[in-house]
């Protein structure tokens, strides 16, 4: 498939993305590089309880195991084994390559702004070959508005409470995918505008969302997508 635009004519969109379980299914390695900090430093952390509320920045949660004094060390130790331990383990979220390639195809932009620290993101981006056309990380919840504004998104997708919030205080529509740790109600909640199931749904919602007719033939896996959805 060629990456040029379809709609050279049209003005340039941007759609941002969330990076941990919504474009990569980071909790293997999430979980991975946690079991080794709690080994290297003796510590006791409930690795099932972490895993079941990823989004919110690392600091954050580790402040829950840690004195606030050995929170930064602990950072440092995490992120330093991550690249071993968690690219590798952590595949792409199932729809993730069409939902990149859906928005370059309808001529727009790709922006992953993550609370991951960015070198890391970049790290997940590149062993899987997913090419956002940009990338933000060390931002969370409303602080991605950030980032959001300064590349124009009109769209953000993520699977956290945090994620919408940050979608709504750029003023960019909120897309919510339910394969993290909110489910619909709470992403509803917190003032979705689009609930997904996942990202497989993505594609044909943003053809819409842009006033395309359903894909051809000619592109059956994506064809096979709207099926789906039928």
């Amino acid at each position: 498939m060629t990456s040029h635009p379809r709609h050279p004519h049209r003005p340039r969109f941007t759609v941002g993305f969330d990076l941990d379980l919504t474009l990569v299914d980071s909790a293997p390695g999430i979980r991975a590089a946690y079991e080794s900090l709690a080994a290297s430093t003796g510590t006791h952390i409930d690795v099932d309880l972490v895993c079941s509320r990823l989004g919110p920045p690392l600091e954050q949660e580790l402040a829950h195991w840690f004195p606030a004094d050995r929170v930064a060390a602990a950072a440092d130790t995490y992120r330093a084994v991550y690249p071993t331990l968690a690219i590798g383990a952590s595949p792409a979220m199932p729809g993730a390559r069409e939902a990149l390639a859906a928005v370059r195809e309808l001529g727009g932009r790709s922006v992953v702004v993550t609370a991951k620290y960015e070198r890391n993101a970049r790290l997940h981006l590149d062993h899987l070959g997913l090419a956002p056309d940009a990338l933000v990380g060390d931002l969370w919840a409303e602080g991605k508005a950030t980032a959001l504004r300064a590349h124009g998104a009109v769209v953000y997708v993520g699977d956290h409470t945090g994620d919408v919030r940050g979608a709504r205080t750029a003023g960019a529509l909120s897309v919510a995918v339910a394969t993290g740790p909110c489910d619909e109600e709470e992403l509803r909640a917190a003032g979705a505008d689009v609930l997904l199931a996942d990202l497989t749904a993505f594609p044909g919602w943003l053809r819409g969302y842009r006033g395309e007719p359903a894909v051809p033939d000619t592109a059956p896996e994506i064809a096979a997508d709207s099926e789906a959805r039928a």
